[in-house]
């Protein structure tokens, strides 16, 4: 079986390829003994090959029913069908994006044509899929992998609730149906809860050493972005071959790709924003070496395979070491010398904190969500939505952890209440925000040790091998240093230091309102919409971000507008009245929305700009929502606040119907864009010709 084994492994790595030990032992464990195994391997070991032999072994031993692969990311399913077919191994996928090929492949497995099938986790929770495809495959299934396994635990550092519906898999499974999980980043305590899963006393775990001694880890302590993006240009060009430079957030990974081209450097951005076939066509320029590198946010974290990436660079730490050493392993699996460099900023705390507050929402919210449903009669996500303080993704997220829970579940028409007692894990919780805290400040321990690099991120992962590597820049002395031209420097300070971007307005009301006894639908009418507006930039701009922040988070001091950046919206009116698509009308008056938060900085905003335009500021709109929280979780909440909260002063009414031209309305920040879109049309409504909507920031 060995010998034939090792055939299968040639066809999928090459006439040279020798299977590990471990390698084999998970093999024999599959095939022979029907059990239980999790690997826990470095990127690179091999784990994919563990899976890909066991089902060539199978399906050649016995009529059994094809391996189901159970797959994070839709890159890397794309990666291993591809390796599936080097093998004579026929695999297929079902995922969200080929609805319109489910029917026909559920034909080729039903008729034993298929010989892998990868599906996301997602699957493993749609309605019409687990009701009508999983029970069959459940039984049928010769072999269930779970890659990325550590997405199981939520003591990992990328859980996902999909994942724990795999216990309802698991169950259906016939007895002796081998199933192999992998990973390779999993600590002791992850490895335990993963275990524990998978449901069997007698798992075999398989764990080995996590060094990849093809990786030179650096880490760079640079000024500011401006600085960040200056390194890149000047070294992207040093480091080998094609790579990926990962960003926190999709405004730099966008900002990063367009300096980079503006630098003369081939590059993409790979978002979750981005099209599916855009990020196709990026992924296949990369494995051309068609671009010198991806610029990515954390979508492209575990899944995308070139053995011979040649450099990973971060600009901004991601919050834990375990999802560093994720991310940094797609490099150097088949290149003898692949560099690593972290370029961390201050403002990723931040950042951190941000995605941090998008975890389980407290039991309130989760009791409201709960009381609103009905065991008998299914109510959508989107009809639920106006009716809880939640915003869409963190709902979804909460019902599909509630779903695992037994609480709800998930039915065609959207989601049902079970009526099973059901307690809120207030320990779990507190604990696994604990945990994470503390990975930040070990990532902030990364930055700045001054011992190995490598055997720092080993010992996170709770590798007992874990030794000094030699070859990080603590080890052996830096590669790089942290010196930029001058050239690259002017240029990204002037890259970044461009304030201006759009304001789209709103169109549409939010569905859903007349549930919660607001007449609103439709269309918004023309003749009280606002029109295109302007702000300084994001609070996530590699530029104006960071100084955006320190003046209008919610934490920030209230005080008059400082010098920058009123020279930065004089700045983004110039643009805006001289640009192609410039304001049809020049503004006639300026009017502040009056805040709750900030009522220094807006109205000596609003002064500076009347007084640099010569404009007559004609007042601030009161509001009559104080008291409620500033902003609410969705679009349809922060409508039920703001629906007629807006008055117009009669003083300023009086001017509005004798004004010949569009009003400046002025904000510190745009974050659900309501409250501009309906202070605005309480102007339209007392008279005024149109609304200008002028903003310092823009949330995310």
């Amino acid at each position: 079986m060995r010998d034939r084994a090792e055939a299968v492994l040639r066809r999928l790595a090459g006439e040279h390829a020798r299977l590990r030990e471990d390698q084999w032992r998970a093999i024999e464990a599959l095939t022979v003994d029907r059990r239980r195994v999790l690997c826990v391997q470095r990127t690179g070991w091999g784990k994919s090959a563990v899976y890909f032999v066991a089902t060539a072994l199978l399906r050649e031993a016995s009529n059994t029913g094809p391996t189901v692969i159970v797959s994070p990311l839709l890159a890397l399913m794309r990666n291993q069908v591809d390796a599936a077919a080097r093998a004579g191994i026929r695999a297929r996928t079902i995922n969200s994006a080929n609805l319109d090929e489910w029917s026909l492949i559920e034909a080729e497995v039903r008729a034993g044509e298929v010989d892998v099938l990868l599906i996301s986790p997602e699957r493993l929770n749609n309605p019409d899929f687990r009701d009508n495809v999983l029970p069959g495959l459940a039984s049928s299934t010769g072999l269930l992998v779970v890659d990325e396994a550590h997405c199981v635990s939520d003591w990992g550092h990328d859980f996902r609730p999909d994942y724990r519906r795999l216990r309802t898999f698991l169950a259906g499974l016939p007895s002796r149906t081998p199933v192999l999980a992998t990973t390779a980043t999993a600590n002791a305590r992850v490895t335990a809860d993963v275990a524990d899963q998978l449901g069997e006393g007698d798992t075999l775990v398989l764990r080995g050493t996590l060094d990849r001694d093809s990786l030179r880890l650096a880490v760079l302590q640079l000024e500011n972005p401006a600085h960040r993006l200056a390194w890149l240009a000047d070294h992207l060009d040093r480091l080998p071959g094609s790579g990926i430079v990962y960003t926190l957030t999709v405004a730099a990974a966008t900002e990063t790709a367009d300096f980079l081209r503006s630098r003369g450097f081939p590059v993409a951005s790979y978002t979750g924003q981005v099209e599916d076939a855009d990020r196709r066509a990026a992924e296949q320029d990369l494995l051309d070496n068609k671009i010198k590198a991806l610029v990515a946010t954390s979508a492209l974290g575990m899944g995308f395979d070139k053995p011979d990436l040649g450099f990973v660079v971060h600009l901004g730490a991601p919050p834990s070491p375990i999802a560093y050493y994720q991310q940094v392993g797609r490099a150097g699996r088949a290149v003898e010398h692949a560099e690593v460099v972290l370029l961390p900023g201050p403002e990723d705390a931040a950042i951190w904190r941000y995605f941090a507050s998008l975890a389980f929402p407290p039991e309130d919210q989760v009791r409201s969500v709960l009381a609103q449903l009905s065991p008998d009669r299914p109510l959508s996500t989107q009809a639920l939505e106006p009716l809880v303080d939640l915003r869409r993704t963190r709902l979804e997220l909460m019902l599909k952890v509630l779903d695992v829970d037994g609480a709800v579940r998930r039915m065609r028409g959207g989601w049902l209440a079970t009526g099973e007692p059901w307690t809120y894990d207030s320990a779990r919780l507190r604990r696994v925000a604990e945990a994470r805290a503390a990975e930040q400040k070990t990532m902030i321990g990364y930055a700045e040790t001054t011992a190995c690099r490598m055997e720092f991120l080993r010992l996170c992962l709770d590798d007992p091998e874990a030794v000094p590597c030699g070859r990080c820049d603590n080890c052996a002395g830096p590669l790089f240093d942290a010196d930029v031209s001058s050239a690259s420097l002017a240029a990204a300070d002037a890259f970044l230091g461009r304030p201006g971007m759009e304001i789209a307005p709103k169109k549409m009301w939010p569905t859903g309102l007349a549930a919660i006894g607001i007449s609103l639908k439709g269309k918004i009418p023309p003749a009280e919409q606002i029109e295109p507006g302007r702000a300084v930039g994001r609070l996530s701009d590699l530029g104006w971000g960071s100084r955006l922040r320190g003046v209008v988070s919610a934490d920030a001091a209230d005080a008059p507008i400082p010098d920058d950046l009123a020279g930065a919206v004089v700045e983004v009116l110039k643009s805006w009245a001289r640009g192609d698509d410039a304001w049809r009308q020049r503004p006639a008056a300026v009017v502040a929305v009056g805040s709750q938060r900030h009522p220094q900085l807006v109205h000596s905003l609003a002064e500076h700009i009347a007084r640099v335009g010569r404009l007559p500021l004609l007042g601030a709109l009161t509001s009559t929502a104080a008291g409620e929280t500033s902003a609410r979780g969705n679009s349809a909440q922060r409508v039920r606040v703001l629906h007629e909260a807006f008055a117009v002063p009669a003083d300023v009414a009086a001017e509005l119907a004798n004004l010949a031209g569009p009003v400046l309305l002025v904000d510190d920040l745009v974050d659900s864009g309501w409250t501009m879109t309906l202070a605005g049309r309480a102007l339209r409504r007392a008279g005024a010709e149109s609304v200008l909507p002028l903003s310092l920031a823009v949330a995310g």
